[in-house]
């Protein structure tokens, strides 16, 4: 069966209130990147030097030697951009979350001793800042451990959050299944932390950024200037907390790292952005640690039986009801490419409704006329479906006077008679008395409109049905 992984639904239409503490309109998560020392470099058994990230255009590998220059930028990144930074977040009294490669922090004790002492949480980086695209899976298993092991041995307690950055497929299983991490943040695919369900385990994801990040100094398109680097952050944060006003408050995640946004000229522009956030009202500045707690407490994962998920007689068993009589709709859908997107009822329905749709003539009618009368005798005789007996009940049909019963039967019997399939109509969007004047309406037009009526009304029913079982 082919099963699609990426989940391009997320929250939907109506993603949850974070409530964040104090009623806060914005969470402004600041988050620096410290990889010097962790960096591609022969001095640390790879094979070349690095490439990414720095003010060097063009900057390429160098294979088997030592690139001077390259070495010099991320230097200053650890001389004099962490502590400029560091001076600036601990002024403003600014809590941040540290990304710290394993092997940087053990090369940089004095600021990881800064770190400790200004509160900031440590996370972790991975063992080394190197691209694990094609890194065969159980070596990056090894890394991701020896990563928290070092981490543990440097800073004196394991992380809790992690965020490889230059990660593969396979990172954010990886991590997760290490069981040991309260956050990971290797992806970009929200504003607002979310559960990620690997084997048993719930993964809350806090998601990053590569927009609002300083990287874009060394990257095409990118900043040219500080004041771009404002101007940004402030159209994103006025975009977010204005949504928080409307009751529905982010998270907004600010990537920084010591080389970059440590140069004097580019960390004004961050200044600038964070004198004018405190300025708001409603402005939480949390550590990432602190958003996953808040997370955990006040939106706990709930697992739910997920239809992509199923085994072909289960997922039949569950949903084969949904046509009435028609379980051969649910095993077409089986064998279609589900996903996530398919696990909500509206998902779901779409892949049911499409077999019903590309069905023959044939078939579609024998759904139509799997269908009962309504209020007719297979109701009077409780020979009804549990669906369609709650459904009839929903408009009173379970009540009729004798008057209205027999009325009804009047038009079932007329209405078969010419089009030759019954009456159908999504019980639950209507009332008894709309009912009648529908079925008095429809009576009278050409039956291919009518087949094309009552099939949607039919698609229509599937899709209630579904909101009962389905988120």
């Amino acid at each position: 069966m082919p099963r699609y992984p990426r989940d391009f639904r997320g929250y939907g239409a109506n993603a949850p209130d974070a409530q964040w503490p104090g009623g806060a309109k914005i969470a402004v998560s600041l988050v620096l990147n410290y990889e010097e020392g962790g960096e591609n470099n022969i001095l640390h058994g790879d094979g070349q030097s690095e490439a990414f990230l720095s003010d060097i255009a063009g900057a390429a590998p160098w294979p088997g030697m030592r690139h001077w220059n390259m070495e010099s930028i991320y230097d200053y990144g650890a001389r004099a951009g962490f502590w400029r930074l560091h001076r600036l977040f601990t002024g403003m009294n600014i809590p941040v979350t540290i990304y710290g490669v394993a092997s940087a922090l053990a090369r940089s004790p004095e600021q990881v001793a800064a770190m400790k002492a200004a509160g900031w949480e440590i996370a972790s980086h991975g063992l080394k800042w190197v691209d694990h695209r094609d890194m065969p899976i159980e070596e990056e298993r090894r890394q991701i451990a020896e990563a928290i092991r070092l981490h543990t041995e440097v800073v004196g307690s394991p992380p809790r959050g992690w965020y490889t950055g230059r990660c593969s497929v396979n990172t954010v299983d990886l991590t997760a299944e290490t069981g040991v991490l309260d956050w990971i943040s290797d992806t970009y695919d929200d504003d607002l932390p979310y559960w990620r369900e690997v084997g048993a385990r719930d993964q809350l994801i806090i998601p990053y950024t590569l927009e609002a990040n300083d990287m874009r100094f060394a990257t095409a398109p990118g900043y040219i200037e500080g004041e771009q680097f404002f101007t940004y952050l402030k159209d994103s944060f006025d975009t977010l907390y204005a949504e928080g006003e409307a009751g529905r408050a982010k998270m907004f995640s600010i990537g920084l790292h010591c080389r970059l946004i440590g140069r004097p000229g580019k960390i004004a522009g961050l200044k600038r952005f964070l004198d004018y956030a405190k300025s708001h009202n409603g402005v939480w500045f949390p550590r990432r640690i602190e958003i996953a707690d808040h997370w955990k407490k006040t939106h706990p994962h709930k697992r739910f039986e997920r239809p992509s998920q199923m085994g072909q007689a289960r997922f039949v068993a569950r949903f084969g009801s949904i046509f009435e009589h028609s379980p051969w709709i649910a095993e077409r859908a089986f064998d279609l490419e589900l996903g996530p997107a398919h696990d909500s009822a509206i998902g779901l329905h779409n892949a049911l409704a499409r077999m019903f749709r590309s069905a023959s003539h044939a078939e579609r009618m024998g759904v139509l006329t799997a269908h009962p009368d309504l209020a007719g005798k297979l109701a009077a005789a409780k020979r009804l479906t549990a669906e369609s007996t709650q459904e009839q009940a929903s408009a009173a049909l379970d009540a009729l006077t004798d008057a209205e019963r027999a009325q009804f039967q009047e038009l079932n019997a007329a209405y078969v008679a010419k089009h030759g399939f019954p009456f159908i109509i999504a019980v639950r969007d209507n009332s008894k008395d709309s009912i009648l004047a529908a079925f008095q309406t429809r009576i009278g037009n050409d039956t291919d409109t009518e087949f094309a009526t009552a099939c949607a009304q039919v698609e229509r029913i599937a899709e209630l049905r579904l909101k009962d079982l389905l988120p």
